[in-house]
């Protein structure tokens, strides 16, 4: 007697996919769900995330009228001129109908899963709307403070300064992690403090970031990412905590601790420098050996490290030995070039 139709299907043996689908096109009937690719244009975006050389990029679900190359068409509080359009298996497009699902790139910046898509006569005019829109958020949750905070700090203002708010910037690599990571910390309260989400957007960790944190007390949390040099640096001038994760329930569990004042010690990393590989070595008995280049702070001995390819990390673990010219030395500087080899990768 309910409302909503169930049907038993199986991803391993396909069995019960047609019935599901009889089931979509029926229910899909019943309810008069219909679409005019001629109409006016909406749709909704399902995923987003920011690609380094592409820019954001966003998989946008049409709901009516037709998608084409070079409209202009405002997402949420964001804006611009379709550059490009591709399919789920990554081919071409030039325009997309009623319940086609498109990635497409050219807007202004990354929108969050959920936001609407509309259309507009030209970029200007969708630019206006969407800086309008901007202004308008960032008028709901400005806030001006004055210093850092830490989440070891938490527990002593709740007791001096009776602080019932804890401000947090996130970060994460994609929007759907964003609006997961958002959506679970937003129910972290107790009768002390609740979190306060006053930024949160993809990408990396920016001075930006840094700012907007300093000037609101927040602290600055990364979900699958990583802050940059610049980042870093101003984070440690004006008392910044910045906290990175890789699995969600560390994240939120570290979170409701503060909030309780039952926080851990917790391991971190202090960030000695980057370094990038230009040459690599193979040798049977020593392994890789990996001709770099410092390109930011300083490289030592035996600290833990990792190496990136691209955006995957290949290695994970410590530098083994470390030579300078012909000779073993303790530590490399920035703009040196140095020869390195690691622990148990060969």
């Amino acid at each position: 007697g309910g409302q909503t139709i169930t049907t038993p299907v199986s991803a391993l043996t396909g069995q019960g996919v047609p019935e599901l689908l009889e089931l979509v096109l029926l229910q899909a009937e019943v309810m008069e769900l219909k679409a005019d690719p001629k109409g006016t244009l909406a749709g909704s975006v399902v995923e987003a995330k920011l690609e380094k050389g592409r820019g954001p990029v966003a998989t946008i679900l049409v709901q009516n009228g037709t998608l084409k190359m070079g409209d202009s068409i405002v997402v949420g509080s964001t804006f611009g001129r379709i550059k490009a359009m591709t399919d789920y298996r990554g081919g071409k497009m030039t325009e997309a109908g009623p319940s086609t699902p498109v990635e497409v790139l050219g807007l202004s910046d990354v929108p969050a899963a959920g936001d609407k898509v509309e259309f507009y006569p030209d970029e200007k005019s969708a630019r206006e709307v969407a800086q309008k829109r901007q202004e308008e958020e960032r008028a709901k949750t400005y806030v001006v403070k004055a210093r850092g905070l830490t989440l070891r700090d938490l527990r002593n203002k709740l007791s001096e300064e009776g602080l019932k708010q804890l401000n947090l910037v996130i970060k994460a690599d994609v929007q759907g992690s964003v609006e997961a990571v958002r959506g679970m910390l937003e129910k972290v309260r107790n009768e002390e403090v609740e979190a306060k989400i006053i930024l949160s957007g993809v990408g990396g960790v920016t001075k930006a970031d840094i700012d907007l944190a300093a000037a609101s007390e927040a602290i600055v949390v990364g979900f699958n990412v990583k802050p940059d040099g610049e980042a870093r640096k101003e984070a440690e001038k004006r008392g910044v905590e910045i906290r990175t994760y890789n699995i969600i329930y560390e994240l939120i569990e570290d979170i409701e601790a503060a909030a309780k004042g039952m926080l851990e010690p917790k391991f971190e990393e202090s960030h000695l420098g980057t370094v990038e590989i230009r040459v690599r070595f193979q040798f049977s008995k020593k392994g890789i050996i990996a001709g770099s280049y410092v390109t930011e702070g300083k490289v030592t001995r035996n600290a833990l490290c990792r190496v990136t390819r691209g955006k995957e990390e290949v290695y994970a673990g410590k530098v083994a030995t470390l030579r300078h010219l012909k000779d073993d030395v303790r530590e490399v500087t920035l703009g040196m070039e140095c020869g390195l080899t690691f622990d148990d990768w060969t």
